[in-house]
């Protein structure tokens, strides 16, 4: 498919809604377009634009948190906490910094990636105990070398905070709340049942686009409601007072660097992003890759306007790091190359080039330790004094 460009989803509908309708020019309001030379009023309406498309649900005061546990473990202070926002089941957490560390430090809001898997929720990037789940343990081999890098950039002098993204986890759907007729295999399994576990990874995939349905139908999106809790999570981590509100930042893989893009994009509290294997364009997602991928990214009225690296590259001048693979089949080569090329322009434009980075991996869809790597000298770069 990648090679043969006469070939994708649409078949012969594609070439149509792919240079007609999206178009191949910088939308109605690209930065790139000339249309503006100021870019705070650039940034101001085109943000304002992706929020209309979101339709953000409102929360209108921060939770109360719950410790619900605090220990020591590998280095690290650990409090497991919980909050409670206006629906839904309590969303559950983990903080991580250094054991013993009395100073402010650098914030991070670690975002778990989705990888089809809505059983698993802060888990699948951190670690706080010597007794692993089976699946947690199997996660973190398959895409982060087997190191939970919360865990990691914590040690190396961070606040983290990782929580239970909408969907996800203690934020998931129970298949005993939905109708009979929907719950298809399902089950409510306990984490040591890899069986029953597999089985509710099954009915989460199915039920997600009963859940968009069901969001267009409240006026609302995937990201309308996941980024809202995002920027809720991040109020959190900033009113602690062991960290500093000046230096906050936020990363992910996967669905954690589709939340990082949309989260920078809304929230200016954030100067510093590090989205990994989430960086394309509406075109890719619209010829080639979209059925690869979750209802969680789409918002159908914005890439007439915006394309999807220029949603990133309203968040500068955060510091802006993306982390690709050249052989991740979730995203074309050419595309997420092109995606490169439209933040850097937007970058230079708006008078931030040293703001931006975008680095190329060997390898498929990962955060793997080389990664890990460059991300944390990146933050530290950026946060730390």
């Amino acid at each position: 498919m990648e090679e043969n460009k006469t070939l994708n989803m649409m078949g012969s509908y594609g070439s149509y809604f792919s240079n007609q309708i999206l178009g191949n020019a910088p939308g109605n309001l690209s930065f790139r377009s000339g249309k503006w030379k100021d870019a705070k009023e650039w940034r101001s309406l085109a943000r304002k634009r992706l929020l209309e498309c979101m339709a953000p649900i409102k929360i209108d005061n921060r939770p109360e948190v719950k410790i619900e546990s605090i220990k020591e473990f590998d280095g690290l202070h650990v409090e497991q906490l919980s909050w409670q926002l206006p629906y839904g089941p309590r969303t559950e957490a983990i903080f991580l910094k250094p054991a013993g560390c009395k100073e402010k430090l650098p914030g991070v809001l670690g975002l778990h990636d989705h990888a089809g898997n809505k059983f698993l929720g802060w888990r699948k990037i951190a670690q706080c105990d010597n007794n692993p789940w089976l699946t947690q343990k199997e996660h973190h081999k398959k895409y982060y070398s087997e190191r939970p890098w919360t865990n990691e950039l914590a040690r190396s002098g961070y606040a983290v905070l990782i929580h239970d993204a909408f969907t996800f986890a203690s934020r998931r759907v129970r298949v005993s709340e939905v109708p009979e007729n929907l719950r298809g295999n399902g089950v409510d399994p306990e984490p040591t049942d890899i069986e029953g576990v597999n089985r509710y990874i099954a009915f989460g995939g199915i039920h997600e686009a009963i859940l968009q349905k069901s969001l267009m139908c409240s006026g609302t999106t995937f990201a309308g409601v996941y980024a809202i809790e995002d920027q809720c999570a991040l109020d959190i981590l900033a009113n602690r007072t062991d960290v500093d509100a000046s230096r906050l930042g936020c990363g992910g893989l996967s669905g954690g660097g589709m939340r990082t893009v949309y989260l920078s994009a809304i929230d200016e509290r954030i100067r510093c992003a590090v989205p990994a294997g989430f960086m394309t364009t509406w075109r890719d997602f619209l010829l080639n890759k979209c059925y690869t991928h979750t209802w969680m990214i789409y918002l159908s009225l914005l890439p007439q306007d915006l394309d999807f690296p220029e949603i990133i590259s309203l968040g500068a001048p955060a510091a802006t790091l993306v982390l690709n693979c050249n052989e991740d089949k979730l995203f074309t080569l050419s595309e997420m190359k092109r995606a490169d090329q439209i933040s850097r322009e937007l970058f230079e434009k708006c008078g931030e080039a040293d703001k931006y980075r975008c680095s190329f991996y060997p390898g498929g869809h990962k955060l793997d330790i080389p990664m890990q790597k460059e991300a944390f000298a990146w933050f530290d770069k950026h946060l730390k004094k």
